[in-house]
């Protein structure tokens, strides 16, 4: 096991972590990226290579693993585990150096489950302890309790 930074949190020395809101038991592992305001609960790993913009929430018992970009807006409940590689976006209709007035956001419930390279567009929902296969394309909320997989993700059956 890690060692806890005073016995609170783990942060890798080869992270750049701005922010003091983080629970105790949290580790954030080597070439993280966490801006100021981001808040993260207790007993997180939030895993190497992973970048988390500012007005990111992060609740409790939360796994982020390697390959994972947060953007501002981002509701993330307690117990989520979100595989590698998975891709958030936050701009229905993005333009290089045209910025919205306000992204979009993206709420992922209680015990939700996000597979490996999955991309989930801005605006969605993901229902409490849905499971989202690999690779999938989420482009709508998905209900609490049921497993969606494919490109666009399709609905397979409750869970």
């Amino acid at each position: 096991m890690s060692k806890f930074q005073n016995n609170v949190f783990f942060i890798h020395p080869l992270s750049e972590v701005q922010t003091e809101n983080i629970g105790i038991q949290t580790r954030i592992w080597q070439h993280s990226i966490v801006m100021k305001d981001v808040i993260i609960g207790k007993n997180c790993n939030i895993s190497c290579h992973t970048f988390l913009e500012d007005n990111v929430i992060i609740g409790n018992n939360v796994t982020i693993k390697s390959g994972v970009f947060l953007w501002d807006g981002m509701r993330i409940q307690d117990n989520v585990f979100i595989g590698p590689n998975v891709t958030f976006t936050n701009d229905k209709y993005p333009r290089s150096k045209s910025y919205p007035e306000k992204y979009q956001s993206i709420l992922l419930k209680k015990g939700a489950s996000i597979g490996a390279n999955s991309t989930i567009l801005g605006g969605v929902i993901i229902g409490e302890n849905a499971m989202i296969g690999a690779a999938s394309l989420v482009t709508k909320n998905i209900p609490d309790g049921e497993l969606w997989f494919g490109s666009p993700a399709k609905f397979i059956r409750k869970i």
